[in-house]
Parts: structure tokens; sequence; C-alpha cells
């Protein structure tokens, strides 16, 4: 998530800037609206919505056109499904890393629209649209409910990231399902092959997560290098199922298993760690009341 450097004043001009080399005066400087100044930040958020775009290309000329063709390359297309996944993964980096970079540097104005519009296309846009494609070229599955299931997914990160931006958590915590870590549990249930039923009520179970009041940590520090690492191990688990390396199947379905089973057991810490609040604070008052007693 990219965040504007609250204590940089606009039109903020840092010592030497504008005597370094190659650098325009500051006249020239100042004619440019500082809302129009892409950051580093910035520029790692752009490179999130590009690895969406290009995830909707690969499904779509990888799985979809070969179907309606009736060419030899019908189903899901192991090279053109790990492609798609593996973006939305690239993606999920760069999300993760535009709010660290934003947070040691800085970001322009427009960070935040940035970062909400971008996260949309690839967790909103190109998961629920490998959520229809794999309702048109699964075998056992059901086009219009599959579409429909599509259209729960989009909206659900839609009014997650419009929620998201007017609604205050404490820090460290989110407010619902992370829209990436719901995108790759959305891609993992389809991964998963199982029977179209247990697909459907997966995937709207977990939009529903999405926009649900569970909290779900931000992923900073340990747990930030923990999905990191994460990450880059779904890559290399879709890598070996897309070139049939040896055991790459399994592997891959261990893996999209264990995204969907983080994904249910998060709300069940979270629901725990309420109760004992929840009983923590009553006890508290009891005994405070007992010790006001004469």
């Amino acid at each position: 998530m990219t965040v504007i450097d609250p204590e940089r004043p606009a039109g903020w001009v840092a010592d030497g800037e504008a005597d370094a080399p190659g650098a325009a005066p500051a006249e020239e400087q100042e004619e440019m609206p500082l809302s129009l100044r892409l950051s580093i930040a910035d520029t790692l958020t752009l490179g999130n919505a590009t690895c969406g775009f290009m995830a909707v290309y690969f499904t779509t000329t990888g799985i979809l056109i070969p179907h309606l063709t009736g060419s030899e390359e019908t189903g899901m297309a192991r090279h053109s499904a790990a492609t798609a996944v593996i973006l939305m993964l690239c993606a999920a980096i760069f999300d993760l890393f535009d709010g660290l970079v934003a947070r040691k540097l800085r970001s322009s104005p427009m960070g935040a629209e940035l970062d909400n519009l971008s996260d949309l296309i690839s967790f909103g846009l190109a998961p629920a649209y490998f959520v229809l494609v794999y309702g048109m070229v699964a075998d056992d599955a059901h086009q219009r409910v599959s579409a429909v299931a599509a259209i729960v997914v989009l909206l659900a990160v839609v009014m997650r990231l419009a929620r998201f931006s007017v609604v205050t958590m404490k820090d460290g915590m989110f407010q619902g399902m992370p829209s990436p870590f719901g995108a790759l549990t959305v891609v993992s249930i389809v991964l998963l092959e199982l029977p179209f039923i247990p697909t459907l009520l997966a995937i709207v179970g977990t939009a529903w997560l999405m926009v649900s009041r569970v909290e779900y940590p931000k992923p900073r520090g340990a747990l930030a290098v923990a999905m990191l690492s994460w990450i880059v191990a779904a890559m290399g688990l879709l890598a070996a199922w897309a070139f049939d390396a040896p055991g790459g199947q399994l592997l891959l379905q261990t893996g999209c298993a264990l995204q969907v089973v983080l994904g249910a057991v998060i709300p069940l810490f979270a629901t725990a760690r309420r109760v004992n609040t929840f009983r923590d604070n009553r006890r508290e008052s009891r005994e405070a009341r007992a010790a006001q007693l004469p």
C-alpha cells in the first residue's frame, strides 16, 4: 500500500537537488504539478498493474482461445495457466514492495489511487477472469454459474478496496482478507481441480472473507519475509507443474491446498484472539468492580 509522506511539503526540493547535474531548473520543476510526479513506489505499483493485465492476456491466448478454436491444446493449458498465476504472484511482490518503499522514501499524492487501481486489475479482474475461463473450459463446470462466481470475486475486491480507503483500522491490521491473498486463494482453489460444487463454494467463501470484518495482520517485518518466501516457493511449484517435472502435479496441489488452508485458518486464529480479548476485558472489569466494593 503506497502512502504519502506527510512531512514533505508540496513543492519541496532537497538541498542540492536543483543544482544536480542534469536536473531541471527550479522554475521548470515548479511547472509540473506535484500530483504528476511518479515516485519509485509508484513505479512499482504500475508494475503490479502490468502483471495483472498480462495475466489476463495469457489466460486468454493460452487457455480460452485454444479451447474455443478446438485446437489440440484444450482445457487448462499448463504453461499458460502457470504463467498467468506466476504473473499474479509477481503483482503481489510489487504490491508488497511498493508499500515498503513508500514508507522508507515517499510516494506521489496519487500513490494511494494508483495502488487501488492496480490492485483492482491484478487481484480483482485477473482472478475473476481466471474463474470465468475455468467455467468455460473445465469438463464438469457450468459456464453461467462460473460467470456469477467470477462477478462475486470481482465485486468483493471492489468493495474491499473501497472500504479500505474510508475505514481506519488499528495499526498493523487489515479488515477482511487482503485482496492479494484472496486472489491467490481463488486461483489455488481452481488449480486444485476439485469437483465443481466444492470449487464454487470455496470461491464464494473466499470472496466473503475479503469483505468480512475478520482481521488479518499486515505483512511487515518477519511476516513480510515469510510472505515473500512463500510467493517464491509458489512460483517454483508452478514452474515444476508447467514443465511436467516428476511429482510436479502433487507438489502444486500440496501448495494450493496449503494456501486454501491458510485462508481458512487465519480467520479462526483471529476469532480466537477476539474471544480471548473479550474474556480478558470482562475479567478485568469484574476485578475492578470487586476492588471498588467495601
